[in-house]
């Protein structure tokens, strides 16, 4: 098989077959020039992961870090730090479907390891036999007296629950993706055949809904990853005798999430309420919404730090290095609507940690933060544990 590395919002120069080229338009993922004969100039709009056409596998690179760190970084949409030591370990994995799979076997396989989730279900049915509950009702408006056929109710302790569903429905996906290990594959199989008692689901069936509790504690996070998998834009389609496959994020969503998750993780401990995308209006007679990412809130209610996550980069070189100055306008909008003095931005990379900027005549400052997203884990979370504790003694101080 060719494979093709591509880096979001870079131009790189391929030569594809007239059907890859369809295929590859018909995704809205990449774009896509015709150059010369069967020569093409692509550019991800901002998507990260693997498309494959055929024979031809797509791999979309983020620009400012290794694609192996997508799935830790995904961890935080929605686990919090429960994802921490688990994620840590893939980093001796080097593809990107295989650090999704073999992460989703660690959780699944410690998730199964005492058996598949069993619960009640409630089942109702007519049979001639009394095997259940009569259902009383039933029985008298639709046979009129008639003894048989029964209707009945019966509680059923089975498998077949929303979660396994769940479950069963990301290992199927997973076996589907290419290019994964042989010793990956049969643990996958291993899973699917745990899960043998439970119905799979329907491309057009809705997925299943459940509530995290106590009694799927030892599923809460295999299930936070299968989500994530299931939502992260797989799909497979075909262009005439082409099939495509596709594992495709957002990474600017990805960026966002993770940073949000991470401070919020950091910051609640420390004994401050941590709200993400509260809604506030910008002016006192209309209905212009802001939403920053995360403000921290102390115990009397009162915002003490507005914090927005930017996917984005310092452009320029030497003294003329700067972040995009439309951000600090809305930091600025943030700051004066709930009060604050200082307002914080973090971007996925700079040169420098931390740049300052004080606002003329207003007596406003923000703060732009630099991560390094090309760190190992642990030290990226060093970081970000780090930056919390700078930002509230900045808010502080």
């Amino acid at each position: 098989m060719r494979s093709i590395d591509l880096v979001e919002h870079a131009n790189t120069e391929v030569e594809l077959t007239r059907s890859q080229y369809e295929a590859i338009r018909a995704l809205d993922s990449i774009a896509v020039t015709p150059l010369f004969s069967e020569r093409y100039q692509l550019n991800p709009k901002g998507k990260v992961g693997a498309i494959r056409l055929g024979d031809l596998q797509l791999v979309l690179h983020p620009k400012v870090t290794e694609l192996r760190r997508v799935p830790f970084l995904l961890g935080y949409n929605t686990g919090g730090d429960v994802w921490r030591p688990e994620f840590v370990r893939l980093e001796a994995v080097s593809g990107f479907s295989t650090a999704f799979a073999d992460s989703f076997v660690q959780l699944a396989s410690r998730a199964l390891a005492r058996g598949p989730l069993r619960r009640y279900r409630t089942e109702t049915t007519v049979s001639a036999i009394p095997s259940g509950r009569m259902r009383v009702r039933e029985q008298a408006t639709r046979q009129f007296g008639v003894a048989v056929p029964i209707h009945i109710e019966r509680d059923e302790y089975t498998v077949d629950t929303a979660e396994n569903q769940i479950l069963l429905a990301a290992t199927r996906l997973l076996q589907g993706l290419p290019e994964l290990p042989v010793a990956t594959l049969r643990k996958l199989r291993k899973i699917a055949h745990s899960l043998q008692d439970v119905r799979i689901l329907s491309r057009s069936e809705p997925r299943p809904t459940f509530a995290f509790d106590r009694g799927n504690r030892a599923y809460h996070d295999v299930l936070r990853l299968s989500l994530v998998i299931l939502d992260g834009g797989s799909f497979e389609l075909s262009r005439g005798a082409l099939t495509v496959r596709a594992f495709l994020f957002d990474m600017w969503r990805i960026y966002e999430d993770f940073v949000t998750g991470a401070l919020r993780a950091a910051i609640a401990p420390r004994g401050f309420r941590v709200a993400t995308q509260d809604q506030h209006l910008l002016t006192t007679n209309s209905t212009i919404r802001l939403r920053p990412d995360l403000v921290c809130y102390a115990a009397d209610g009162a915002p003490v730090a507005v914090i927005d996550a930017k996917y984005k980069v310092e452009q320029g070189s030497g003294r003329n290095r700067t972040y995009p100055e439309g951000d600090i306008y809305q930091m600025l909008a943030y700051c004066s609507v709930l009060g604050l003095r200082q307002g914080h931005l973090v971007y996925a990379r700079g040169h420098e940690p931390e740049s300052v900027h004080p606002i003329r005549n207003c007596g406003i400052t923000i703060y732009c933060h630099a991560l390094d997203l090309a760190a190992e884990p642990d030290t990226m979370l060093e970081h970000i544990d780090a930056l919390a504790v700078r930002i509230l003694r900045i808010s502080q101080g």
